[in-house]
């Protein structure tokens, strides 16, 4: 595309508070009193992953009560606009997502404050949350531009991105300070053009298909996005 070219462009709908089903798991609207225990359990109880917050700028939380706080302000907020992660097994809610940076009239939206209880990481149900917001952004809504970011120190969230199909497109020296800390911030996005190999790997790699009788996968996402 002739990027200089004037667009035959109309602004794409904002993304609804609505319930999103997949094979694993289920994304519902955060709702404290419906997920609360649940998410305390999953990102504060004794079995969590302690670095789990390091790179977010909130938490840990030493008190029910702070989290509890934190997550009524998140329910009704509209930018993010925050999905809590429901297991579909066991009907518990294991982790929380979002979208951010929310641009409708020109087509750009964002992932992220990602917080993914031990169970769920490195699991086909945390791909698949994932996949459910890439999917309503890029095939429901019909954005141009799906962005993702990160702390440049954030090894986890730097190999999540490039393993979705995520394209780095550079590091904000001196970005924000995070927690009394210098955060060097890395830009990562998917642009229209790209969705549609991103999107036909994560479908093969999500097919049941694609898993043995012990659930280890037989192609990695990048092999199927390569091919």
């Amino acid at each position: 595309m002739n990027h200089d070219t004037l667009l035959d462009w109309k602004p794409v709908s904002p993304p609804p508070r609505s319930t999103l089903d997949g094979r694993y798991v289920r994304l519902e609207p955060l709702n404290s009193a419906t997920h609360g225990d649940d998410l305390w359990l999953a990102l504060q109880g004794a079995d969590s992953d302690p670095a789990l917050w390091d790179y977010l700028p909130y938490g840990p939380f030493a008190e029910r009560a702070a989290f509890d706080v934190w997550l009524q302000d998140k329910q009704s907020t509209s930018d993010p606009l925050f999905f809590s992660v429901v297991d579909k097994t066991t009907g518990r809610a294991v982790g929380l997502l979002s979208f951010l940076r929310i641009a409708p009239n020109d087509g750009c939206i964002e992932i992220g404050h990602i917080a993914f209880g031990r169970a769920m990481q490195r699991s086909p149900a945390s791909t698949e949350a994932i996949w459910l917001l890439m999917s309503l952004a890029m095939d429901t809504l019909g954005n141009r531009r799906l962005e993702w970011k990160c702390n440049g120190r954030n090894q986890r969230s730097l190999r999540a991105a490039e393993r979705l199909g995520f394209v780095q497109e550079g590091l904000f020296r001196q970005h924000a300070v995070i927690k009394g800390r210098n955060r060097d911030t890395a830009w990562f996005s998917i642009i229209d053009s790209e969705w549609p190999q991103c999107r036909d790997a994560l479908q093969r790699w999500l097919s049941p298909d694609n898993f043995d009788e012990q659930g280890k996968q037989r192609q990695r996402l990048e092999a199927l996005r390569a091919r």
